[in-house]
């Protein structure tokens, strides 16, 4: 209560105000606090249900809504139209039990997807991402990795399955669930540009030599006839292997090319190694410029173990680099242009 004598109401579990949150009327049965996400009982609701129906669709809750009725078997939210199902299946012990499922990647598969996961066991996770794991198949004694992705365009996986590129991990599986994409591809054995790097220099040679191995892979990426733009090239996602063979990986933020558009659906991309455009600066979208950005960033972090912004590369790469990483797309070179640059090196 202020001095006005106005009355407010305050979370019991994180003290947040309700009454400032959007969308909060004293007189609701239920309501999820904003600040903490704990479910809140109104102990004046006539309401004497102990079950509380959470909309699948927007997370609005049913039993406020004017006519809803549990006994149904289905009921649409007036809030968004998703038509939720109302069966004992639906009902959770706990909120606790209620928030894992929401997180569950297995939510919403088809038994026989469930079952083709099931043939692969976990080993350990990748380089300590919990969303990414090496799983093995018991019957080859094969490797995979194992994918859940929260964001990403599944025509491109699907793309990439039935029509792979050389030297970016073959697509081998992709399920959708309720809450991810699961995906599972090919396992690279190598060293990470990032590990390279870690154990010491490496030499212009073979700097060189990743770079225009990158180079190729761009070159069939973005020639396809509907091209496609990595967006998120860096020292972690190139692997070189003992035979001195580069692979591109990791095409969770790839997107189809599309050059009439001023701006990516979602900006996404790693610190310092993203363009300009994927930001929302400039006035276009990510094209295949974008990459190529990225991939000289990565050619400078290579050469003196900086980025440009601390110190640049001498020639005869800096000029090189220079031009990969101008500001507007259209002063880069292509990934063609750029191959045929390094070739004279």
């Amino acid at each position: 209560m202020d001095n006005n004598n106005d009355f407010y109401e305050y979370c019991p579990r994180c003290d947040a105000n309700l009454t400032l949150q959007k969308g909060f009327d004293p007189a609701l049965s239920h309501w999820v606090c904003k600040g903490c996400g704990e479910m809140l009982i109104n102990p004046a609701s006539e309401d004497d249900s102990n079950i509380i129906w959470i909309c699948d669709g927007c997370g609005a809750t049913l039993n406020d809504q004017e006519g809803f009725n549990a006994d149904n078997s289905e009921w649409k939210c007036t809030e968004c139209g998703y038509v939720n199902s109302t069966d004992e299946s639906e009902v959770y012990l706990s909120e606790d039990e209620y928030a894992a499922e929401q997180l569950n990647p297995y939510k919403g598969l088809s038994d026989e997807e469930v079952l083709r996961l099931s043939c692969y066991q976990d080993v350990r996770n990748f380089e300590s991402c919990d969303h990414v794991v090496v799983v093995t198949d018991p019957e080859t004694d094969e490797l995979y990795v194992k994918k859940y992705l929260r964001f990403y365009d599944r025509s491109v996986f699907d793309h990439l399955m039935a029509h792979p590129i050389k030297y970016i991990p073959v697509i081998k599986d992709v399920m959708e669930s309720d809450n991810c994409l699961i995906v599972i591809e090919e396992y690279i054995k190598g060293r990470t540009v990032t590990e390279l790097l870690d154990n010491g220099n490496l030499s212009g040679e073979q700097v060189l030599s990743i770079a225009i191995q990158l180079c190729r892979i761009l070159i069939e990426l973005h020639s396809l006839e509907k091209p496609i733009v990595h967006r998120d090239i860096k020292p972690s996602n190139v692997i070189v292997t003992d035979a001195w063979e580069v692979y591109l990986i990791d095409i969770n933020a790839s997107k189809w090319i599309n050059n009439d558009a001023v701006e990516d659906t979602h900006l996404i991309g790693s610190q310092y190694y993203a363009a300009p455009e994927q930001y929302g600066f400039g006035f276009h979208a990510s094209t295949d410029r974008t990459d190529i950005y990225s991939l000289g960033i990565l050619l400078n972090k290579m050469l003196t173990g900086k980025f440009p912004k601390e110190k640049m590369a001498d020639e005869p790469f800096r000029h090189i680099i220079e031009k990969c990483i101008s500001f507007e797309q259209g002063d880069r070179y292509d990934a063609a242009g750029l191959y045929e640059e390094l070739g004279k090196i």
